[in-house]
Protein backbone atom coordinates (compact mmCIF):
# COMPACT_ATOMS: atom_id res chain seq x y z
CA UNK A 1 0.00 0.00 0.00
CA UNK A 2 1.51 3.29 -0.62
CA UNK A 3 1.79 6.03 1.67
CA UNK A 4 -1.28 8.17 2.80
CA UNK A 5 -1.59 11.39 1.49
CA UNK A 6 -0.05 14.13 3.85
CA UNK A 7 -3.14 15.70 5.58
CA UNK A 8 -3.87 19.44 3.72
CA UNK A 9 -2.22 22.35 5.89
CA UNK A 10 -4.68 24.34 7.59
CA UNK A 11 -5.32 27.73 6.21
CA UNK A 12 -4.15 30.49 8.38
CA UNK A 13 -7.15 32.80 9.63
CA UNK A 14 -7.12 36.23 8.38
CA UNK A 15 -4.64 38.44 9.88
CA UNK A 16 -3.82 42.13 9.75
CA UNK A 17 -0.55 43.06 8.63
CA UNK A 18 1.59 46.15 8.23
CA UNK A 19 0.82 47.57 4.52
CA UNK A 20 -0.73 50.70 5.56
CA UNK A 21 1.94 51.73 7.94
CA UNK A 22 4.85 50.87 5.90
CA UNK A 23 3.33 53.04 3.02
CA UNK A 24 2.79 55.92 5.29
CA UNK A 25 6.81 55.63 6.28
CA UNK A 26 7.73 55.32 2.82
CA UNK A 27 5.89 57.98 1.77
CA UNK A 28 7.17 60.23 4.99
CA UNK A 29 10.83 58.92 4.16
CA UNK A 30 10.99 58.75 8.17
CA UNK A 31 10.16 57.09 10.93
CA UNK A 32 6.79 57.77 12.03
CA UNK A 33 5.08 57.57 15.53
CA UNK A 34 1.71 55.76 14.16
CA UNK A 35 -1.80 55.44 16.05
CA UNK A 36 -4.40 53.20 14.99
CA UNK A 37 -7.84 54.47 16.35
CA UNK A 38 -10.75 52.05 16.14
CA UNK A 39 -14.84 53.00 17.66
CA UNK A 40 -17.20 50.70 19.50
CA UNK A 41 -20.81 51.57 20.85
CA UNK A 42 -21.72 53.93 17.56
CA UNK A 43 -25.21 51.80 17.10
CA UNK A 44 -26.05 51.23 20.35
CA UNK A 45 -28.72 51.67 21.94
CA UNK A 46 -27.60 52.86 25.34
CA UNK A 47 -23.88 53.04 26.70
CA UNK A 48 -20.70 55.24 25.92
CA UNK A 49 -19.27 55.07 22.59
CA UNK A 50 -15.32 53.78 23.29
CA UNK A 51 -12.21 54.47 21.29
CA UNK A 52 -9.07 53.14 21.74
CA UNK A 53 -5.85 54.17 20.43
CA UNK A 54 -2.65 52.10 20.20
CA UNK A 55 0.67 52.08 18.82
CA UNK A 56 2.93 49.36 18.26
CA UNK A 57 6.77 49.22 17.69
CA UNK A 58 5.85 47.61 14.25
CA UNK A 59 7.04 44.01 16.00
CA UNK A 60 5.03 40.62 15.03
CA UNK A 61 2.01 41.10 16.96
CA UNK A 62 1.35 38.36 19.40
CA UNK A 63 -0.70 35.06 18.50
CA UNK A 64 -3.53 33.02 20.42
CA UNK A 65 -3.48 28.86 20.28
CA UNK A 66 -6.19 27.78 18.08
CA UNK A 67 -7.78 24.51 17.58
CA UNK A 68 -4.99 21.89 16.19
CA UNK A 69 -2.21 23.45 15.10
CA UNK A 70 -3.80 26.30 14.15
CA UNK A 71 -3.02 29.61 15.75
CA UNK A 72 -5.44 32.67 15.96
CA UNK A 73 -3.82 35.72 14.37
CA UNK A 74 -4.81 39.59 15.29
CA UNK A 75 -7.53 41.02 13.17
CA UNK A 76 -10.88 42.89 13.62
CA UNK A 77 -12.49 42.41 16.83
CA UNK A 78 -16.18 41.11 15.34
CA UNK A 79 -13.76 38.35 13.60
CA UNK A 80 -12.19 36.93 16.63
CA UNK A 81 -14.98 34.71 19.32
CA UNK A 82 -15.39 36.50 22.96
CA UNK A 83 -12.54 34.04 24.21
CA UNK A 84 -10.27 34.99 21.27
CA UNK A 85 -10.69 38.61 22.65
CA UNK A 86 -10.60 38.57 26.05
CA UNK A 87 -7.05 36.72 25.20
CA UNK A 88 -5.73 39.21 23.31
CA UNK A 89 -7.10 41.50 25.62
CA UNK A 90 -4.97 40.21 28.43
CA UNK A 91 -1.77 40.29 26.05
CA UNK A 92 -1.95 43.19 23.90
CA UNK A 93 -1.43 46.02 26.73
CA UNK A 94 2.09 44.42 27.67
CA UNK A 95 3.11 44.22 23.47
CA UNK A 96 1.92 47.46 22.60
CA UNK A 97 4.37 50.14 22.72
CA UNK A 98 1.05 52.60 24.11
CA UNK A 99 -2.40 52.26 24.11
CA UNK A 100 -5.21 54.54 26.18
CA UNK A 101 -8.84 54.34 25.99
CA UNK A 102 -11.45 57.33 25.27
CA UNK A 103 -15.00 57.60 25.85
CA UNK A 104 -18.38 60.06 25.18
CA UNK A 105 -20.97 58.99 27.37
CA UNK A 106 -25.02 59.10 26.47
CA UNK A 107 -25.28 62.61 27.48
CA UNK A 108 -22.60 63.62 25.08
CA UNK A 109 -23.74 62.07 22.43
CA UNK A 110 -27.44 63.77 23.12
CA UNK A 111 -25.66 66.68 23.13
CA UNK A 112 -23.19 66.53 20.83
CA UNK A 113 -24.30 64.23 17.87
CA UNK A 114 -22.60 61.39 17.62
CA UNK A 115 -19.51 62.91 14.88
CA UNK A 116 -18.71 65.08 17.35
CA UNK A 117 -19.22 62.48 20.36
CA UNK A 118 -16.81 60.23 18.75
CA UNK A 119 -13.86 63.18 18.23
CA UNK A 120 -14.33 63.79 21.92
CA UNK A 121 -13.78 59.84 22.78
CA UNK A 122 -10.62 59.50 20.56
CA UNK A 123 -8.98 63.19 21.61
CA UNK A 124 -9.50 61.69 24.95
CA UNK A 125 -7.93 58.61 23.73
CA UNK A 126 -5.10 59.89 22.04
CA UNK A 127 -3.99 62.81 24.76
CA UNK A 128 -3.78 59.69 27.01
CA UNK A 129 -0.79 58.06 24.84
CA UNK A 130 2.15 58.73 26.14
CA UNK A 131 3.41 59.98 23.00
CA UNK A 132 1.42 62.12 20.72
CA UNK A 133 1.61 60.17 16.96
CA UNK A 134 2.59 61.87 13.98
CA UNK A 135 0.01 59.98 12.47
CA UNK A 136 -3.38 58.47 12.78
CA UNK A 137 -4.97 55.75 11.15
CA UNK A 138 -8.94 55.72 11.08
CA UNK A 139 -10.93 52.71 10.62
CA UNK A 140 -13.31 53.97 7.29
CA UNK A 141 -13.88 56.58 5.43
CA UNK A 142 -15.21 59.28 7.60
CA UNK A 143 -12.16 61.17 9.05
CA UNK A 144 -14.33 62.38 12.03
CA UNK A 145 -10.98 63.85 13.89
CA UNK A 146 -9.93 66.47 11.34
CA UNK A 147 -7.10 69.45 11.90
CA UNK A 148 -5.10 69.53 14.11
CA UNK A 149 -4.38 65.76 13.24
CA UNK A 150 -2.95 63.97 10.68
CA UNK A 151 -5.18 61.45 9.56
CA UNK A 152 -5.25 58.43 6.83
CA UNK A 153 -8.21 57.01 6.79
CA UNK A 154 -8.54 53.29 5.25
CA UNK A 155 -11.95 51.24 4.87
CA UNK A 156 -11.59 47.85 6.75
CA UNK A 157 -8.22 48.97 8.50
CA UNK A 158 -9.32 46.69 11.22
CA UNK A 159 -8.48 43.95 9.04
CA UNK A 160 -5.83 45.16 7.48
CA UNK A 161 -3.63 47.30 10.22
CA UNK A 162 -2.17 45.64 13.00
CA UNK A 163 -2.65 49.19 15.07
CA UNK A 164 -5.68 49.74 14.49
CA UNK A 165 -6.38 45.83 14.90
CA UNK A 166 -5.23 46.02 18.15
CA UNK A 167 -7.40 49.09 18.63
CA UNK A 168 -10.61 47.44 18.11
CA UNK A 169 -9.95 44.76 20.33
CA UNK A 170 -9.03 46.47 23.15
CA UNK A 171 -12.13 49.39 22.82
CA UNK A 172 -14.24 46.23 22.33
CA UNK A 173 -13.57 44.24 25.20
CA UNK A 174 -13.66 47.46 27.59
CA UNK A 175 -17.31 49.02 25.85
CA UNK A 176 -18.34 44.93 26.79
CA UNK A 177 -16.77 44.88 30.10
CA UNK A 178 -18.57 48.10 31.26
CA UNK A 179 -21.95 47.01 29.81
CA UNK A 180 -22.06 43.82 31.16
CA UNK A 181 -21.26 45.41 34.80
CA UNK A 182 -24.60 47.08 34.66
CA UNK A 183 -26.35 43.86 34.79
CA UNK A 184 -26.62 43.45 38.37
CA UNK A 185 -28.09 47.21 38.25
CA UNK A 186 -30.59 46.40 35.48
CA UNK A 187 -30.95 42.97 34.91
CA UNK A 188 -34.04 43.01 32.60
CA UNK A 189 -32.30 44.87 29.77
CA UNK A 190 -29.79 42.26 28.74
CA UNK A 191 -26.90 44.16 28.91
CA UNK A 192 -24.11 41.91 29.27
CA UNK A 193 -25.61 39.81 26.09
CA UNK A 194 -26.64 42.81 23.87
CA UNK A 195 -23.97 45.72 25.05
CA UNK A 196 -26.44 48.15 24.82
CA UNK A 197 -27.58 46.92 21.30
CA UNK A 198 -31.27 46.68 20.47
CA UNK A 199 -31.63 42.84 20.66
CA UNK A 200 -35.27 41.26 21.20
CA UNK A 201 -34.66 41.17 25.44
CA UNK A 202 -33.39 44.88 25.01
CA UNK A 203 -36.03 46.34 23.55
CA UNK A 204 -38.89 44.08 25.38
CA UNK A 205 -37.36 45.79 28.36
CA UNK A 206 -37.78 49.31 26.99
CA UNK A 207 -41.11 48.91 26.55
CA UNK A 208 -41.93 47.49 30.07
CA UNK A 209 -39.54 49.75 32.24
CA UNK A 210 -38.53 52.60 29.95
CA UNK A 211 -34.58 53.67 29.16
CA UNK A 212 -32.74 53.70 31.89
CA UNK A 213 -29.67 56.55 32.99
CA UNK A 214 -27.54 55.04 30.39
CA UNK A 215 -29.22 55.14 27.46
CA UNK A 216 -29.02 57.66 24.63
CA UNK A 217 -33.02 60.08 24.82
CA UNK A 218 -32.33 61.89 21.69
CA UNK A 219 -32.49 58.81 19.66
CA UNK A 220 -35.79 57.95 17.45
CA UNK A 221 -35.98 54.25 19.02
CA UNK A 222 -37.99 56.47 21.77
CA UNK A 223 -40.87 57.18 18.79
CA UNK A 224 -41.76 53.71 18.91
CA UNK A 225 -42.30 53.83 22.23
CA UNK A 226 -45.27 55.71 23.11
CA UNK A 227 -45.04 55.60 26.48
CA UNK A 228 -41.92 56.83 26.87
CA UNK A 229 -41.45 59.15 23.89
CA UNK A 230 -42.11 61.93 25.98
CA UNK A 231 -39.07 61.53 27.42
CA UNK A 232 -36.90 61.90 24.23
CA UNK A 233 -34.16 65.12 24.09
CA UNK A 234 -34.14 67.13 21.10
CA UNK A 235 -30.43 67.73 20.37
CA UNK A 236 -29.85 72.05 18.83
CA UNK A 237 -30.05 71.29 14.64
CA UNK A 238 -26.61 73.23 14.84
CA UNK A 239 -24.93 71.11 16.95
CA UNK A 240 -22.88 68.65 15.60
CA UNK A 241 -22.70 69.44 11.47
CA UNK A 242 -21.99 66.35 8.96
CA UNK A 243 -23.03 63.33 11.66
CA UNK A 244 -21.96 60.16 10.73
CA UNK A 245 -24.78 57.51 9.74
CA UNK A 246 -25.02 55.19 12.18
CA UNK A 247 -24.98 52.29 9.64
Amino acid sequence: MGAAPAAAPVPPPRAAGYGIEDDLRAKAGAPLRIAGVDEVGRGAWAGPVVVCAAVTDLSAPPELPGRGRRTVRLTDSKLLTAAHRDGFAEVLPGWLAGHAIGAASPEEIDELGMTEALRLAAVRALDALPERPDVVILDGKHDFLRSPWKVRCEVKADQRSVTVAAASVLAKVHRDRLMAGLDGEFPAYGFADSAGYPSPVHQAALEEHGPTPHHRMSWSYLDDLPRWRHLKKHRDPLAGAGQLSLL
